[in-house]
């Protein structure tokens, strides 16, 4: 009831963060019944059934992603100086965050099953709901864990993330990977891609997930990386301020960032099959495409969302020292024009050659 509350009192940006989850758990509800219906329909071909359902993994991960990056930036995600007042505790505010996380996934399930119902593909109701059930409780629990409080406290400019010569070397292991066995696939077992993308072989989907995985892991310290050259060599007041907001921002917005690359990587590489295909995706394939692309990309813009609530203090702190408000909108527009030309030819060059095995 209180998240309830919550919500009615939140402001319009809020709730719009929040049907953009319901949206996302909505399109996944809708795969993974769709999946259950083709098992209903097909039962002689159960190995088809469930590498369905395990297609579905991907929008379901990117869908529990955001939900918890909406919560993290939601007024129930941050102690507020009225909660203790009000008999809230940090362990009732990560319930709190949890509840409205479940119950705006839960409504995009409720979503996904009345359409379903509605377009004439019954499923049974049991089957139905407990697949619908795992988004809403896997992103409920995420949360919960999420919102823990820090036993440290964070300095003003963090650590580099030691994540980048890892990456580094997932991403080179992944490229190899693909390249050897994608060079004897005549000779290996095959295994269908969804919408009529053509077959690939297991292990090139492995070499995808290593890319991906490198991205992810190397991303934040390219973040890191740019802020401290921003920052080197005597700057003045903009350059200044641009380095050490990025190297704060390494983490919060490099990991989102990262998956965004990765997914874009990923994108690549689907786009290179269908070229290369002779029949067009089905609706769910791009229904599924859709999710992970709008999903990812909201999730880094939500992280922007929540380092600039987490900028706020020494944001109005430099205002009150006097910083015009020109110098602050310079260091914004500097610091994401060097991630911008420091991410795009990294994510470019990683996409070409994962994509490399996959052209005819």
């Amino acid at each position: 009831m209180l998240s309830l509350r919550v919500a009615r009192g939140s402001r319009p940006t809020v709730l719009l963060r929040r049907l953009l989850v319901s949206a996302t758990a909505a399109g996944t509800g809708f795969l993974l019944l769709a999946a259950l219906r083709h098992a209903m329909g097909h039962p002689g071909r159960a190995d088809s059934s469930v590498l369905r359902l395990a297609w579905c993994a991907v929008p379901f991960a990117v869908s529990a992603y955001l939900a918890v990056l909406v919560a993290r930036t939601e007024p129930s995600g941050r102690l507020h100086t009225g909660s203790s007042a009000a008999g809230l505790d940090r362990g009732a505010l990560r319930g709190l965050g949890a509840a409205s996380t479940a119950l705006n996934c839960a409504l995009g399930s409720a979503v996904a099953l009345a359409a379903f119902q509605a377009s004439h593909r019954p499923v049974p109701v049991a089957g139905a709901l407990t697949l619908l059930a795992l988004l809403p409780m896997v992103a409920a629990g995420a949360t919960a864990v999420s919102l823990r409080p820090a036993r440290v406290p964070a300095a003003a400019v963090g650590p580099a993330p030691g994540g980048l010569p890892w990456g580094v070397a997932l991403i080179a292991v992944g490229v190899a990977v693909e390249f050897s066995f994608s060079a004897s696939a005549g000779a290996r077992p095959l295994m269908p891609l969804p919408g009529g993308l053509g077959r690939i072989a297991p292990a090139v989907v492995g070499g995808w997930a290593l890319t991906a995985a490198g991205l992810v892991l190397a991303i934040p310290g390219l973040v890191h990386a740019c802020g401290r050259l921003l920052a080197a060599c005597r700057p003045r007041a903009l350059r200044l301020l641009a380095g050490r907001a990025l190297q704060e921002d390494a983490r919060r917005v490099g990991r989102p960032l990262g998956v965004l690359c990765a997914v874009a990587s990923a994108l690549y590489g689907g786009a290179v099959l269908h070229a290369s295909g002779t029949r067009p995706a089905g609706p769910l394939t791009l229904l599924g495409v859709t999710l992970v692309g709008l999903g990812a990309l909201a999730a880094a813009l939500t992280a922007t969302v929540e380092a600039r609530h987490a900028r706020r203090p020494a944001t109005d702190a430099l205002t009150g020292l006097g910083a015009p408000a020109s110098l602050l909108r310079a260091a914004v527009a500097l610091r994401t024009g060097v991630v911008i030309a420091a991410v795009v030819p990294v994510t470019w060059a990683v996409a070409e050659l994962a994509a490399l095995p996959l052209r005819p």
